[in-house]
C-alpha cells in the first residue's frame, strides 16, 4: 500500500511542504510508493472527515490556524509539544493520532546559524503557535525576550510601543507572524525599521518570499538576516524521522 502523507491548514497554496516532499521522494527509489498532499481544511473540525477518506494516511504536517486546534483531535501529545502548547507534526499509529511538534528543532538550527551561541535580548512579533515554539526554544537557550502583539493583553508591549530605547536594548527580532507571506509580499510588522543598524540580527518565520520586507528593510540598516527556510528543512527533516521511527 501506497503511504501517503500530508499538510493540513485552512490557506495552503504558499506551502513549501508539498514541493519539498516531492523532491526528496523522486530522489530515493526505496520512496517510490510514498506521496505528499495539501489538506485544506475550512476548519479544523472537518479533520475527522479527511481522515476517514485517506486511509493510507501516515503522517501529517500541521499549519496556520490548526496548531493549537488539533489537539483536540490527538489521543497523544510528545512532552515536548505539550510545554510548548502547539503542534505541527501528527504520526498516526494504529488509527491513534500522536502530536509533535517539529517546529523547535528548525528553530534552533535557524539561530545556531544566525547567532551562534550569543544570548541578545529579542523581540518577538507575533503570539500563535509559531511563537510558542520561538518561546521555548529562546527560555531554553536562557534569553530574555518580549513578546510584541498588536491586543496588549496578549504581549508585553504593542507595536506603538517599539521605540528608540526599547530596540538599543535588544539585539535579535523575531517575526513569527505570517505577515508579508506570499501573496502579501508588500506588508511587514509595523516596527521602526530606520532605528536598526548593525547590532541587531533579524530572523523572519517566513519563507516565501525569501526576502521580505521585514528582511530587506533590516539588512538595508546594516542588520543580519535570516528567513524561514533552514527552519522548515530542519522540521520537516525531523518529522519524516518522526514518521518512520
Amino acid at each position: 500500500m501506497a503511504r501517503l502523507y500530508g499538510l493540513i491548514g485552512r490557506t495552503l497554496g504558499h506551502s513549501f511542504s508539498a514541493g519539498y516532499f516531492a523532491r526528496k521522494f523522486a530522489a530515493d527509489a526505496a520512496l517510490s510508493d510514498c506521496e505528499y498532499r495539501n489538506f485544506e481544511l475550512p476548519t479544523i473540525d472537518r479533520l475527522p472527515q479527511m481522515l476517514a477518506e485517506n486511509p493510507s494516511l501516515c503522517g501529517l504536517n500541521v499549519t496556520i490556524p490548526y496548531k493549537r486546534e488539533v489537539f483536540a483531535y490527538l489521543d497523544d501529545i510528545d512532552k515536548e509539544a505539550r510545554e510548548i502548547g502547539a503542534v505541527n507534526c501528527v504520526k498516526l499509529v494504529d488509527n491513534k493520532l500522536i502530536g509533535y511538534n517539529t517546529d523547535v528543532d528548525g528553530i534552533r538550527a535557524s539561530l545556531d546559524a544566525l547567532i551562534g551561541g550569543a544570548r541578545p535580548a529579542t523581540l518577538l512579533l507575533g503570539t500563535g503557535g509559531a511563537s510558542q515554539a520561538v518561546q521555548y526554544v529562546l527560555a531554553e537557550r536562557g534569553i530574555e525576550y518580549a513578546i510584541v502583539s498588536r491586543d496588549p493583553m496578549r504581549g508585553n508591549m504593542t507595536y506603538e510601543q517599539i521605540n528608540e530605547q526599547v530596540l538599543s536594548e535588544v539585539g535579535l527580532v523575531i517575526n513569527a507572524t505570517p505577515v508579508g507571506t506570499f501573496p502579501n509580499v508588500d506588508e511587514a510588522p509595523e516596527i521602526p525599521y530606520a532605528l536598526l543598524n548593525e547590532s541587531h540580527s533579524l530572523f523572519d518565520l517566513v519563507y516565501n518570499p525569501p526576502v521580505t520586507r521585514f528582511l530587506a528593510w533590516g539588512a538595508n540598516r546594516g542588520a543580519q538576516t535570516m528567513n524561514g527556510q533552514m527552519m522548515l528543512e530542519s522540521q520537516a527533516e525531523r518529522a519524516w524521522a518522526i514518521w518512520n521511527e
